[in-house]
């Protein structure tokens, strides 16, 4: 039932011209106050700047500090353990733990491969360092392990630092019972990847110290975007070999998937036919799968189609009752060891050397952990700490070092299967890790006869979702060019020449981006909108007009040693001291300094131009310094500059400027353009200035 004065409401409204309904706003405000200097608001508003004495500040940090305090941020388990509610929570964890478990088989085994190790390590990971994560992380939603980029990279490092001697006699002492033999020189490649783990684990823990969890910022998506796309065309690279059944020399480490694919297609002619097709099934079985079956089945239940560890076992079984290696020349997985492995110390010696590759690592898992981390925590609607993470998967990885495991990073894959089977707590991960013991203890020879392009078919069907980031570029391009270029210089660089250098390029390409779009901020002249305090881009708003003789400069953005000078240019080209030589353009944006000529006429039409420092962020001396020598140059041609809605901070560093340097800035300042606007009309006419607002 409508009142009266909805009917009324309702009498107002009409359609715009373009279809819309609008309606005149039924309320106004009238306001009458005096005219405000800065300084006159800053005594009557009782203005001060915010002290924190050093003594307040290490209270406070004592008071954070407590043990209790300490211990609880610390150990995050210690928080959620107590208040743990079986029945509401312990179907779900037992469920998505058994799924992931299912998982962590196939896709441990095979990313192991990309790491230039045995599969069975792929398993360790699954179990050693995921224990650690329950008890110091904060996410129980993601699905640490193994990742096909962290792995691939730290393969990178074994390759490079393991010396594989063509004959190791050790290999065929069945006396020992260690599934990894020692080299007679050098380093294996177990002994340099629990190195690498080991260091990455050190980095982590030391960033944890000294609070660097915003680190992960400096990778931007469209940075994190090509880089992991062009890393799926890396792994993609290693696994030809075993799809196609090829023996390939040991490449370089650049330009290695340009020259994996000339390799590839010079020994086509010798290719393991067999493999090759046993190859197709399993990635046609996986793939429609994935596509028909899986999202059938997820309509009707919330745990999908084991089909990877189908894979793997159906691959298995065929190779034993078929003899593929004996009849085939079939690759197979080889000697997989029952038991847990002895800890072993890491080779010290060698972390100067790989010191630079793990730090790559360290930031690209834990830059891809925390986004995984934090779109879990957006669904939940709970916290993900970013520092408490660093120690967490710092520690897991020291941990696993000791047990011959790679790097720990969050799968996508397997984070969003176990969120979706019904995670609820850690206990999922513990209740994966117990069913992965199992397997390390009883079934893993049994995958002994498991064919390896079964393996690298299961890898190359999962780097579906990476492949169609390519999809992104358009979105990036759409938003932002620079970020499209971002993309791209990422891209081509990792793909073509190397994973390590694609990712040093990438960084520069967002620091440049940045640089760029700092130096094209956003500037404009304001107009009134008529009867109002409303002041907005004259050339965006139809409504808002100059007013005679004021010029209105708005500038969003920091003034600073870089900027400084781009400030005064475009200062003097909007209110028309710098005039076009081509006076038929009307965008200025886009000019150089050479399109320009003095006009010294500008006396004669601008009588007043205000600053208007709304969306001024940040100005330092030197830009202070230019904003000085600017206002001399207006005030020897006769015109008044007013600076308006400068925050706190700007306005202290200005005071502060003052103190120290001779040239001194002397303008006066308006907390709103309206302010300096009447300020100055009232000055001309030489009357007390009154503000009045009527809307």
């Amino acid at each position: 039932m409508r009142t009266g004065s909805e009917d009324k409401d309702s009498e107002k409204e009409k359609l715009n011209p373009n279809g819309w309904l609008q309606s005149r706003p039924s309320q106004q405000f009238n306001v009458i106050r005096r005219v405000y200097q800065q300084d006159a608001l800053n005594k009557d508003a009782d203005y001060q700047v915010p002290e924190k004495p050093l003594s307040y500040r290490c209270k406070r940090a004592i008071q954070s500090c407590g043990f209790g305090e300490c211990f609880l941020n610390s150990l995050p388990i210690a928080r959620w353990l107590p208040r743990y509610s079986p029945k509401k929570y312990l179907v779900g964890d037992l469920v998505a733990g058994a799924t992931t478990a299912v998982m962590h088989i196939p896709q441990g085994m095979a990313y192991a491969l990309l790491a230039e190790v045995p599969p069975i390590v792929g398993l360790y990971m699954a179990f050693f360092p995921v224990l650690i994560y329950v008890i110091f992380g904060t996410s129980p939603h993601v699905s640490m392990g193994t990742f096909a980029v962290a792995c691939l990279m730290a393969g990178k490092v074994v390759t490079q630092h393991a010396t594989r001697p063509e004959v190791i006699s050790v290999m065929n002492d069945t006396s020992t019972e260690h599934p990894f033999p020692l080299m007679a020189v050098g380093y294996t490649p177990l002994q340099v990847l629990c190195v690498v783990s080991l260091t990455v684990g050190l980095i982590q823990v030391a960033m944890w110290i000294l609070r660097l969890g915003a680190v992960s910022t400096l990778l931007s998506e469209p940075l994190v975007s090509g880089f992991t796309t062009a890393a799926s065309f890396h792994v993609l690279a290693s696994q030809l070999k075993d799809l196609f059944g090829i023996r390939l020399p040991k490449l370089g480490s650049n330009y290695k998937v340009v020259f994996t694919v000339i390799e590839i297609i010079k020994n086509i002619p010798s290719a393991n036919w067999t493999a090759f097709m046993i190859s197709v099934i399993a990635c046609v079985v996986i793939a429609l799968n994935n596509e028909v079956l899986k999202p059938w089945v997820s309509k009707r239940s919330r745990v999908p189609v084991p089909i990877e560890l189908l894979a793997i076992v159906i691959g298995t079984l065929a190779s034993s009752l078929g003899n593929l290696k004996q009849n085939y020349g079939i690759s197979l997985v080889g000697t997989i060891p029952t038991g847990l492995p002895e800890p072993n110390v890491p080779a010290i010696e060698l972390m100067p050397r790989i010191a630079l590759d793990a730090f790559t690592i360290t930031m690209v898992t834990y830059t891809i952990s925390m986004s995984m981390a934090l779109i879990f925590a957006a669904k939940e609607k709970y916290e993900v700490d970013a520092n408490q993470e660093l120690l967490a998967l710092g520690a897991s990885n020291v941990f696993g070092s000791f047990f011959c495991c790679a790097p720990l990073c969050a799968s996508l894959s397997r984070s969003y299967i176990q969120y979706q089977a019904g995670s609820k707590t850690g206990i999922t991960s513990v209740v994966s890790a117990v069913l992965i013991l199992c397997v390390l203890l009883w079934v893993g020879p049994f995958f002994e006869q498991l064919p390896r392009c079964v393996l690298a078919s299961i890898i190359v069907v999962s780097l579906k979702g990476m492949f169609m980031q390519v999809k992104e570029l358009n979105k990036f391009w759409k938003l932002s060019k620079l970020d499209a270029v971002v993309w791209l210089v990422t891209f081509l660089v990792t793909m073509l020449i190397n994973i390590d250098i694609g990712l040093g390029a990438g960084l520069l390409a967002s620091v440049g981006a940045l640089f760029c779009r700092s130096q094209k901020p956003y500037t404009c002249l304001l107009g009134r909108v008529l009867d109002t305090d409303l002041y907005l881009d004259i050339k965006r708003y139809r409504a808002a007009e100059e007013i005679p003789g004021i010029k209105i400069f708005h500038y969003c953005g920091g003034l600073n040693f870089a900027s400084k000078n781009l400030f005064r240019a475009t200062l003097f080209r909007r209110i028309g001291y710098l005039k076009k030589r081509d006076q038929r353009a009307d965008d200025d944006s886009n000019y150089s300094k050479t399109d320009f000529e003095w006009d010294s006429s500008i006396g004669n039409r601008v009588y007043c131009v205000i600053i208007d420092a709304t969306a001024l962020s940040y100005v330092d001396a030197p830009g202070i310094k230019s904003l000085v020598a600017a206002q001399r140059e207006l005030i020897a041609n006769n015109i008044t500059v007013l600076l308006a809605g400068a925050n706190g901070p700007v306005l202290e560093m200005i005071e502060r400027y003052n103190s120290l340097e001779s040239e001194r800035l002397q303008l006066d300042t308006f907390p709103t353009v309206h302010d300096a606007v009447v300020y100055y009309k009232m000055l001309e006419a030489k009357k007390e200035p009154v503000l009045t607002i009527s809307s």
